[in-house]
């Protein structure tokens, strides 16, 4: 999982790790943080409740507007439900919660591939004024269909997003949903979903408000970047983020030929194989207009296999 760092940032707040080994806590306000609660399972003998309830008596969770969910004990075998129901049994208390992220792991920690999940639509029921939800972690992951008015921002990083997870997102209804970022990841690891499955997505009909669209570390991302090219939702977009996918010259190609990309604020395309002449091509075409893009990051084949032996930016 290189490539994966902790958060540092979300829902436009800085992480703070809650640290509830200390016996005097040092604590700011409570709505000035995201707040971090994890466990150390091979270095403390402290469960992720006992933390978790320390929290709670510490901070006032009804002024929380973030909570991450770091690692809550050996997550590889036991499911994110855990967590998720313990914040769900405190959801009276967080009155003004509007952000989780559930999964906040790094390599160290598991592999992004074993981290269990579970079905996070839970957290959508229980917080109806929810805005912001992230999830790391594909396996046994569950997203049914739900009706959500609130939720503008979904994202979800995996190796391997298994197809279920997405019809689930596509099935949903989310009025209010403006930012969308998929880690579609690869076959190996559990990413069976193919271009046709994105189809009510890039259709523009399913989410009239969303205004950003990641489709990314995707083995499929030559693929994706030719629909992308024709798809009726890129109109309505102010940033598309196709990267750390094995995108190549191909399917670069295909975005300059398809529909104006002009119109997009920022055009992501980093952890790249497009060849050099091909970067400035894509950059010479669109900056002029006032596009920001990222083609940073070009790599090379593993060995000599070509096409066959480029990788995502995460898998395992």
């Amino acid at each position: 999982m290189s490539g994966v760092d902790h958060l540092h940032e979300f829902f436009g707040l800085p992480v703070v790790q809650f640290q509830h080994t200390a016996e005097e806590v040092p604590v700011q306000a409570a709505d000035a943080a995201a707040w971090r609660i994890s466990v150390e399972p091979y270095e403390e003998e402290t469960t992720w409740e006992e933390a978790f309830e320390k929290f709670l008596r510490t901070v006032d969770p009804a002024g929380v507007r973030a909570l991450v969910i770091g690692q809550w004990g050996e997550s590889y075998e036991e499911k994110s439900s855990y967590p998720i129901d313990l914040v769900i049994a405190a959801a009276d208390r967080f009155t003004s919660l509007r952000a989780v992220f559930v999964g906040d792991l790094i390599m160290e920690e598991s592999e992004i591939s074993w981290i269990e999940q579970s079905d996070v639509t839970a957290l959508l029921k229980a917080f109806p004024e929810l805005a912001e939800l992230g999830v790391r972690g594909g396996s046994e992951l569950v997203f049914t269909p739900s009706k959500h008015e609130r939720l503008s921002a979904l994202t979800i990083e995996t190796g391997g997003l298994p197809v279920e997870v997405i019809r689930g997102i596509l099935d949903s209804e989310l009025p209010a949903l403006e930012r969308l970022d998929l880690w579609l990841g690869v076959s190996a690891y559990g990413g069976d979903a193919d271009v046709a499955d994105l189809a009510p997505l890039l259709s523009g009909t399913r989410f009239p408000r969303l205004t950003h669209l990641g489709l990314r570390n995707s083995e499929l991302q030559n693929e994706i970047a030719s629909a992308v090219a024709s798809a009726p939702v890129v109109a309505q977009l102010r940033v598309l983020d196709l990267s750390n996918g094995t995108l190549g010259d191909e399917g670069a190609a295909a975005l300059l030929e398809g529909q104006p990309l002009t119109h997009l604020e920022r055009l992501d395309l980093h952890h790249h194989f497009m060849t050099e002449p091909m970067e400035r091509r894509v950059t010479e075409a669109l900056e002029p207009h006032g596009v920001r893009v990222d083609v940073s990051e070009r790599n090379e084949p593993w060995g000599d296999r070509g096409v066959e032996g480029r990788y995502t930016s995460v898998a395992e």
